[in-house]
């Protein structure tokens, strides 16, 4: 069985899977499970460093520590499964955490206790803006879209088929239009699927959506 925490090790923490040394703020590993209830799901090593060794862990510790982050710090309470490993003489804890099936985003606390929205990208949970929030509600609830091709979204499509993405502020200054507006905008072609989120480098930008062939 160790043979299946052997394999997940080597895969490297990436989009699903998460390595933690030991868990001593609640707070923090509640942005893991919040993270990856929000995109694709996931699992976190606990006992594993970064580098992919085992530290190992006490389990029981571990475990309330885990729980307080899903119980009191991701909104709503986020549901998740534990496993306990013995490899090479020591404990590994397993915590695999669902992609929420819910009618809203969780939350957790940012480093300044605020509760934001984050998911995870890469190895990385990142905090979305309100484009995304916005998007992703019209995309939920089913509210209808209505666009026109205008001079703002020929000015934008233009430039990101000569650029590989776009900032918002960059987006903004280009067409000169408010904030409401630009925002409006992005958050309609992004329910549209013709443009999507670029996390990259941590930051958020916008481009072209790249349909599967």
């Amino acid at each position: 069985m160790s043979a299946y925490i052997y394999n997940l090790i080597r895969e490297g923490e990436n989009q699903e899977l998460d390595f933690k040394h030991s868990i001593n703020d609640s707070k923090k590993i509640a942005r893991s499970l919040a993270a990856f209830a929000n995109t694709d799901g996931g699992k976190l090593l606990v006992g594993v460093r970064d580098n992919g060794s085992i530290a190992g862990i006490r389990s029981d510790e571990e475990f309330y520590m885990v729980q307080a982050a899903a119980d009191l710090y991701c909104k709503p309470a986020l549901q998740f499964e534990t496993k306990v490993w013995e490899i090479e003489g020591k404990t590994i804890l397993e915590v695999a955490i669902p992609k929420i099936s819910a009618e809203k985003l969780i939350t957790a606390p940012d480093k300044n206790g605020k509760e934001k929205v984050f998911i995870r990208v890469n190895d990385e949970n990142i905090i979305v803006n309100n484009i995304y929030l916005k998007a992703w509600n019209q995309k939920k609830f089913g509210k209808g879209v209505l666009i026109r091709y205008d001079e703002p979204e020929k000015i934008l499509f233009e430039y990101l088929r000569e650029n590989e993405n776009i900032s918002f502020s960059r987006f903004k200054k280009l067409t000169e239009l408010n904030r409401y507006k630009a925002e409006k905008i992005l958050v309609n072609l992004l329910v549209l699927d013709l443009i999507q989120i670029d996390f990259n480098d941590n930051q958020i930008k916008y481009k072209l959506l790249k349909k599967e062939q």
